[in-house]
């Protein structure tokens, strides 16, 4: 028997990509509704590759009756209509970061606490920041084995990250440098093409930024409240792709050998490691692929129980539509949906 589904935020880059996730993936789906605002009522988005559906406008939308809603939509929406939805009976499974934090909302990524759903009090599962989860997917397994005292992380994160107008942004500067035509920032703070920006989000009070707080907080909220995380994060001239540079200290000396087969065997993992030319993973190669990808492991000598790697994932797929269906795939298979 199949759900109704409700897809929130439609016509942005992730809302699209969630469509186009549930069709391959067959999610069970008797009826499905693209929603947006207003303004982009009436509009067309593609479900697989036979149907088409037409958006309707959020505001209006009365979720009665609908199994589960995946938002995408910008936080302040979430904020007024994930609620709504939720007090309807609707289940929201919001991609914003509006509800992440707050203790009574599970933040889930499947591989890692997938039982977390059964916590949904209010109706409403998070999903993570697209740094967080690729990072944490990695992670866990290494975690089960020696115990995490500490990550440090710098990230590289593509333009995508920022939405369509960042994608368009790096095309025109990148095209306007070649020919030599004046480049406007506009969505970023500084050039993006050709050039490496280590400003995501805004600037917090401890000099952090609230996308490096966002990797601190939410990954001990997903895999252990004592493990201390520094994040420097990086907007890079990518479009689509985050890449991260990870060291991690362990209470437990590491072993080499079991560290490769526990990611090898470990879900939604990759291992890509080959210590050769092109014996890695880099996102170019990852776009449109469902898992992370691990490369470059080896021990770090500096720090007791050192390990260091290179971990990238499709920040559209796993870092955004794919978890938000892998959720709701996970509430399936435990009976918390519907019906």
């Amino acid at each position: 028997m199949g759900y109704r589904v409700a897809v929130v935020g439609a016509t942005g880059a992730v809302g699209r990509e969630i469509l186009k996730t549930l069709a391959e993936r067959q999610f069970p789906v008797d009826e499905i509704v693209a929603l947006a605002s207003a303004r982009s009522a009436g509009k067309e988005v593609s479900f697989g590759d036979k149907k088409v559906l037409k958006v309707q406008n959020l505001e209006t939308f009365d979720f009665t009756g609908w199994d589960v809603a995946l938002f995408s939509p910008g936080g302040a929406v979430s904020a007024v209509h994930a609620p709504r939805a939720a007090k309807a009976g609707c289940i929201v499974i919001d991609n914003t970061s509006h509800f992440r934090m707050e203790p009574d909302v599970p933040l889930v990524v499947p591989e890692v606490n997938p039982n977390d759903v059964k916590k949904a009090k209010r109706g409403i599962i998070a999903n993570p920041n697209c740094s967080t989860i690729q990072m944490v997917v990695a992670l866990k397994p290494l975690h089960d084995l020696f115990t995490i005292k500490r990550v440090v992380v710098a990230t590289y994160q593509a333009v995508a990250g920022a939405g369509k107008s960042g994608m368009d942004e790096l095309f025109n500067q990148a095209r306007g440098s070649l020919v030599g035509d004046p480049l406007k920032a506009e969505q970023f703070t500084k050039q993006i093409a050709f050039n490496c920006i280590p400003h995501i989000d805004r600037f917090m009070d401890d000099g952090a930024t609230k996308e490096e707080w966002k990797m601190t907080v939410e990954t001990r909220k997903i895999l252990d409240p004592d493990i201390a995380v520094f994040a420097t994060c990086v907007r890079v001239p990518v479009f689509i792709g985050h890449a991260e540079a990870i060291t991690v200290e362990f209470e437990e000396p590491v072993d080499l050998a079991r560290a490769r087969e526990a990611l090898r065997e470990a879900p939604g993992v990759v291992l890509h490691d080959k210590r050769e030319d092109g014996g890695y993973a880099t996102p170019l190669e990852i776009v449109g692929e469902d898992a992370t990808y691990v490369s470059r492991l080896r021990i770090d000598p500096t720090v007791p129980n050192g390990l260091g790697f290179w971990c990238v994932a499709d920040n559209l797929r796993k870092g955004a539509a794919l978890n938000a269906v892998q959720i709701a795939e996970t509430m399936v298979a435990l009976d918390l949906l519907g019906h």
